[in-house]
């Protein structure tokens, strides 16, 4: 898994030093950034952090090892490959994971619901600490070993993408097993409760 992580990293920094290079030579914008990478990328995870939780807890404990196809990941597999991506991927700019994490073996590690409950937060607090204890500079310090323009700041968006394309995945997962999202049949209870208390009485 590090290997495709390192060569799907590579493509990733790459498209985004062209487009930085592109824009520091032809922009003459010089109104200041609006944007905190830091503060934006940890909302994220967050957010994506707390929906996984909720979905993996939603779920009918039989339904943690269905799939929908023999050669794709199961519910419980991509829920790990969501956790143990954090330690890749962060790992890709020093960070260290946890002393025994293998991530060949992580995905497969477990199909109990409290485990795999645990292991998201787990590697979130890891995740949360690594990006709250980056400087600003540390954003736009670069890491030669994944491309010429690349910096710490791409392996935060990387995650952020990624985390964010997996949370697709089990909700279409859910979907198709007739399970709606938690935080979907709240905002449906409460565009209900508005509706009935808009009535005329």
């Amino acid at each position: 898994m590090t290997s495709k992580l390192s060569s799907i990293a590579l493509v990733c920094v790459l498209s985004a030093g062209t487009v930085a290079m592109h824009s520091q030579t032809s922009s003459t914008d010089s109104t200041a950034p609006s944007y905190d990478m830091k503060a934006q990328a940890l909302l994220d995870l967050q957010a994506v952090n707390k929906k996984c939780v909720e979905l993996a807890q939603a779920l009918p404990g039989e339904k943690l090892t269905w799939r929908p196809a023999p050669d794709t990941r199961s519910f419980a597999e991509v829920f790990l490959h969501v956790a143990g991506e954090r330690y890749s991927i962060l790992g890709m700019m020093g960070a260290t994971p946890p002393e025994g994490f293998k991530a060949r073996e992580f995905e497969k590690s477990t199909t109990e619901r409290d485990r795999i409950v645990g292991e998201l937060n787990n590697s979130w607090d890891f995740a949360s600490k690594t990006i709250n204890g980056m400087s600003n500079a540390d954003f736009a310090k670069l890491l030669p070993k994944l491309g010429p323009q690349a910096n710490e700041g791409d392996v935060v968006y990387i995650l952020v993408a990624d985390a964010h394309e997996h949370l697709g995945q089990l909700i279409a997962y859910a979907r198709q097993n007739g399970v709606v999202p938690p935080w979907t049949v709240e905002a449906q209870k409460k565009k209900a409760a508005a509706a009935a208390a808009a009535k005329p009485q």
